[in-house]
């Protein structure tokens, strides 16, 4: 579904943020990136949809390149792959459900989109995305009247809506209480399991990764020092992963991290 064929990427100022990362993620898997701030998860996860360009190598996605792809080939590509983030990204003035139609917005010329014009089926896949996340009710609720966890439910809708093959989340429960980010979890992995959508998911939580994850997947300065199955993943590899940094991250509890 997803392969990675020797990427890196450098920033502008010479920082290397991926180096000669080669991954083959296969359809229906629930992985998670772990690593600590700086370690390239971000990078790594948005340059899958081309959020970030990379500067070597190619990223295939169900063998067709979206490294290459241009115009109307890189806007279908994309159309398959939802975007999950920490900070919900919605328009918080619209309604749910408008903001969860936006996830129909590939679909259709940018008239009907700008008017708000959708047919009834797009409404009705909508609505039924928002049934699937436990928030059907909130449908014609401005956004900015509900709770990090709801909003955040919001965009898994929103991603459902978009019929999408491929969910990538980043860090989306860092900013959630622990209650809320269980919810938010678990409705990840309920889809994962019940749709079959590949799914990768940026966490900072160990705890999280190994009770969520089919495949965990360890960076560190921009590699990969990890790849292997949750129960590989034991307190010395994750002590390789974030070396001298794991006793602190354990001792403070789950946080949360920025954009890398």
């Amino acid at each position: 579904m997803i392969e990675f064929r020797n990427v890196s990427k450098t920033y502008p100022n010479g920082v290397k943020g991926l180096k000669n990362i080669n991954l083959t993620i296969e359809k229906g898997e629930f992985i998670v990136i772990v690593g600590l701030s700086g370690a390239g998860k971000s990078t790594l996860l948005r340059s899958i949809n081309r959020l970030h360009e990379i500067s070597e190598g190619e990223i295939m996605i169900d063998n067709e390149s979206i490294t290459a792809a241009k115009g109307k080939n890189l806007r279908h590509i994309r159309r398959d792959i939802g975007m999950i983030f920490q900070n919900f990204n919605l328009v918080k003035r619209s309604t749910v459900l408008r903001n969860v139609l936006s996830g129909r917005v590939a679909y259709h010329n940018t008239l009907r989109t700008v008017f708000g014009l959708f047919p009834k089926e797009d409404v009705n896949l909508a609505l039924n995305a928002l049934d699937r996340v436990n928030i059907v009710e909130k449908a014609y609720t401005r956004s900015d009247q509900l709770s990090g966890g709801q909003q955040q439910r919001v965009s898994i809708a929103r991603a459902l809506a978009q019929e999408a093959k491929i969910i990538l989340a980043d860090e989306p429960v860092a900013s959630l209480d622990p209650l809320t980010t269980k919810q938010v979890m678990d409705d990840l992995k309920k889809i994962n399991q019940e749709l079959g959508i590949t799914t990768v998911v940026n966490l900072h939580f160990i705890d999280i990764a190994r009770q969520y994850a089919t495949r965990i997947i360890g960076l560190n300065a921009g590699e990969v020092v990890f790849d292997g199955p949750v129960d590989e993943a034991t307190d010395e590899k994750f002590q390789e992963i974030y070396g001298q940094q794991l006793e602190k991250e354990q001792q403070r509890g789950p946080i949360g991290e920025g954009a890398e």
